[in-house]
Order: C-alpha cells, then structure tokens, then sequence
C-alpha cells in the first residue's frame, strides 16, 4: 500500500490533452501545436515521459464522450488499467467547461487512478482545494454561456440590420463592410452558375430538379458534396428554395423573419416566388441515370400508335452500336420496333426547316416586336401607379392585422396573425421591387430585336450546334409539348407556340399547316 502511495506521488508516464473550439483553429491557427509544446515542456520539468497526446478540435461546452480526444484517452487508461499516467492539460478550461461534465470527468480520472495537472491551476485533494476546482469550473461555463449569449445578440441585431451572420452561401463570399464587420457579396464565377440555375429553374429552361442537378454537376466551378462529381440529393432543392438569393437574410431558429437584406441578390424576388410557387406545385423528378445528350429527342416524342413517350437507347450490332428510339409500353403494337435515330432526327431537321419565314414574314415580324415594345414602356407606366397602389394597400392590411394582434390574448391566434404579418410584409418587398424596375428593361431594344429575330427566322441553326442546352430550347420554345412520330408518315399532330403561328405557321407542303396552326395527320 505504502509503495502505491508512492508511485501515485512521482509518477513517471504521462499522457498530454489538448483541445481548440472548431476545425477552423486547427487549419488556420496553431493552437493545438503551441498547448502541445507547452505541455512537453512542463511533463520535461517534472521528468515525465510522454506517451501519447489526445488532441480535439470541438467546444468545451456539452458532453465530454462527443470528443473523440477525450474518448480515446479514457480508451487509453483503460487499456493499460496496471499502469497509472498522470493527464496533462494546459489551462483548465481546456478540460470541460461546463460543471456537471467537469464533476463527471473528474471523477471517471479518479476511478482509472490518473492524476490529473494543469499548467495553470493547481489541484488538490481536500475540501478546499475541489471547492476551488468547482468554483472556477462554474466561472468557465459562465464565461461560456455568456460568450454565446452576446454572440447571439450580436448576431441578431446584425440580422435586423439586415446582414448575414452564418456561413456564406455557394455563390457568396465574406468582405470588409464599410459599415463595419462582413458583408456578402457575389462571388464569381460560381454566383453566375447559381444565378444561371436559379433563372433556368424558374423561366422553364430546366423543366426538373434534375436538370438543374445535372446543370450543376457538369459545371467545374460548382463545389460537389459526393465522390464522382455528384449531388446530394437535397443539395438541389435547398439551394432553390434559398431566400438569400433574392437579398433577403432570416433566421427561424432565431425568429427573424425574411426581410431585406444589404447584400445584393443573384436573383430578383419575383424569379424568387416564382420558383417557390413551382416548387409547391410539386415540380419534381427524380434523377435518372440513363439520361444522356445521345438522344436530345427523348422526351418531346410520343408513339403514333399509343401515345406514350418514346424512349431510346443503344443497340449492339456485329460491328458497332447502333441509336434506337423505341415504344416503352408493352400492350402496343409497336412496342420494342426501334426507330434509328439517324432517320427521326433528319426528319426533326427538315421540320425545323420548314418553319423558317419567307422575308415578307419576316418583315412583319419585325414591325410587330417594335409596336409590342411601344406597347410595353407603355403599360410600364400604367404598372408603376398600380404598383404604388399595391403597396399602400399592403401598408394598410399590415397596420390592421397588427393592431388585431395586439388585442388578441389566444397564442394560436397571435402566430396566425404574425404568419399573416411576415406574408404581407414578403410581399411588399416583392412589391417594392417592381415598383423599383419598372419601366427598366434588363436588355436593350436592339439586343433583344436581334436575339428574337436570329432565333425565329432559323431555329433549325441553333439545333444543328450540336448543344444540349440549346436543343432543350428550341424544343420548349418551339413546339407545344410532345408530338406523335410515325416510322412511316413521320411527325404527326404537333403544334407550334404562337410566335410561329403568328408568322403564318410552316411553309413546307410536306408538314402542311392546320388553320389553328397544328399539323394534321398525313
């Protein structure tokens, strides 16, 4: 017993603990590194030989077996239960900082015979000395505690301010702010492949979540969060419903509501509501890993003898493969009789060819888009007064609601009426938006003359570019939905959208021209 006692009073192993409060420390500081060091240097002057060292890179607040240092040093005395160490640590608010954690691992060293010294506190075993231990324990989660209270503070008055406090979003990154602490700001390239993303989704150019997930996927500049250059599948769906990208900054865990924020947005409010509108109706579709550019048809055409979409794939023939598009519904006739691709597609070339406008059409064309546009920065004044109606309206139901809630005493209630509130209050902002841009057109009247007329006059030579993204264009602005295709007749009951059935509809006999602008079957 006598020999126990002293080898508990010299002994000759130790073991060093050290610990910073996040990752980033580890990366860009060299705390771990110096506690390190000076622990070495301490565990020297004692004649202590150092074992092992159990660094963390997690706060000291909350439960200590969530440390996989401190797990493994405990793991550590376990394993050698003949042996005692004595645990060295720098400071003690390294250790726990928080009091019943502290009493609880205070007490596991006592029961695995360790000896626990501090560089800058000095432990002793009598009533005084744990009395002293407790007390400075409780004044470092105190200090904790109150750290993340005025953190929090801060960071919601800078909420209310109108400034993001949390991590910048994708397509956003910290600078100095003029007004003091961080501001986001659009951080190209990656704000224009968001920006890109978002505007696709919300104007039809990507018809699903999907293709806005393969958009990103194919996109070098946007961050992947799997192996293989892939999504998660919530990535997609998060980043769309993304207030921040309208400039707006909220907290719910906070209770902020979305309200305006000071940096700028990638996206404007409406394309914001626009895309969220879409979202509730259900615009979803799940990734599907036999997509592919081979068949840019796959899609858009339908089976002339049951109506069901076609799909496509390769065939392998005795010297190379061969490109399909094929009937999926097996109660068809035509299930499984392949269409070579090579055939539909020239068939699709010669239609597109055929919508091309004489120059007769293409001279009223011409004239209607400068008397369209007349009309727009006409109505564009209209809209402004309307706007500033709006608004005073909103103005009006928001101090009526408020006042009701005031009086009102049911809790359910209150949260209808601040629900309420915070609606109105989006709104208005989408409002004030509008009233802000109107009349401004984001292009001019020339650029816009000249996209609209390069596209209308030869669709046929967009297709032919050969690019995906521009093939999915043509489809969606051209034709109103799928159309039927027969191996033998060719395309069958398509229609047109009403830019090329204003111009007089198709001028090639061999796809003639309904008088309610679709082909009729040959």
């Amino acid at each position: 017993m006598q020999k126990f006692k002293e080898a508990a009073q010299e002994p000759k192993k130790a073991v060093i603990y050290c610990r910073v409060s996040g990752k980033k420390q580890t990366k860009d500081g060299s705390g771990l590194s110096s506690q390190e060091y000076r622990c070495r240097q301490y565990a020297d002057a004692k004649g202590y030989s150092v074992e092992e060292v159990f660094p963390d890179d997690v706060s000291g607040g909350g439960d200590f077996m969530k440390r996989k240092g401190m797990v493994a040093l405990l793991r550590y005395l376990d394993d050698h239960p003949n042996e005692q160490f004595v645990v060295i640590f720098d400071d003690l608010k390294r250790y726990a900082r928080d009091v019943e954690f502290h009493l609880k691992l205070r007490r596991l060293m006592h029961e695995r015979g360790a000896i626990r010294e501090c560089l800058n506190f000095n432990f002793e075993d009598t009533p005084e000395g744990k009395l002293n231990e407790t007390v400075t324990a409780a004044a470092g989660a105190y200090e904790r505690e109150s750290m993340a209270r005025q953190n929090r503070q801060k960071s919601i008055a800078r909420l209310e301010q109108g400034f993001w406090v949390f991590r910048a979003p994708v397509g956003y990154k910290y600078v100095k702010s003029r007004q003091g602490g961080k501001e986001l700001v659009p951080d190209e390239p990656l704000a224009s492949v968001v920006r890109n993303a978002l505007e696709g989704f919300a104007s039809g150019l990507f018809a699903s979540q999907t293709e806005v997930q393969r958009y990103l996927e194919n996109d070098p500049y946007f961050p992947k969060d799997m192996p293989g250059g892939r999504l998660r599948p919530q990535t997609v769906p998060r980043l769309l419903r993304k207030p921040i990208y309208a400039g707006y900054v909220y907290s719910e865990e906070w209770g902020i509501s979305v309200r305006e924020g000071n940096h700028e947005g990638l996206i404007s409010k409406r394309t914001h509501q626009r895309i969220i509108d879409k979202l509730d109706r259900g615009v979803y579709a799940p990734a599907r890993k036999d997509i592919n550019d081979d068949f840019p048809l796959r899609g858009a055409v339908s089976c002339s003898c049951c109506n069901t979409l076609l799909t496509a794939g390769w065939s392998r023939g005795c010297r190379q493969p061969y490109a399909y598009y094929r009937c999926r519904n097996r109660s068809c006739d035509l299930y499984g009789k392949g269409i070579r691709r090579e055939v539909m597609e020239a068939d699709f070339q010669k239609l597109l060819a055929a919508i091309q406008p004489s120059r007769e059409l293409t001279a009223m064309a011409s004239a209607m888009f400068h008397h369209c546009w007349d009309q727009f920065e006409a109505q564009a004044k209209e809209m402004k007064v309307a706007i500033q109606k709006k608004m005073v309206g909103l103005e009006k139901e928001i101090e009526r609601i408020v006042d009701r809630a005031v009086d009102a005493s049911n809790p359910r209630v209150i949260s209808a009426y601040e629900n309420k509130i915070e609606m109105l209050e989006k709104e208005k902002l989408v409002m004030a938006e509008k009233l802000k841009n109107s009349g401004k057109a984001r292009y001019s009247r020339g650029d816009l003359f000249e996209l609209s007329m390069r596209f209308l006059t030869n669709p046929r030579k967009i297709w032919d570019s050969g690019r995906s993204d521009l093939q999915k264009i043509v489809l969606r602005l051209v034709f109103l939905g799928p159309f039927k295709y027969s191996k033998e007749r060719g395309f069958l009951n398509y229609e047109t959208t009403l830019p090329f059935k204003a111009l007089g509809g198709l001028m090639c006999s061999e796809y003639p021209v309904m008088k309610n602008g679709a082909a009729g079957e040959i």
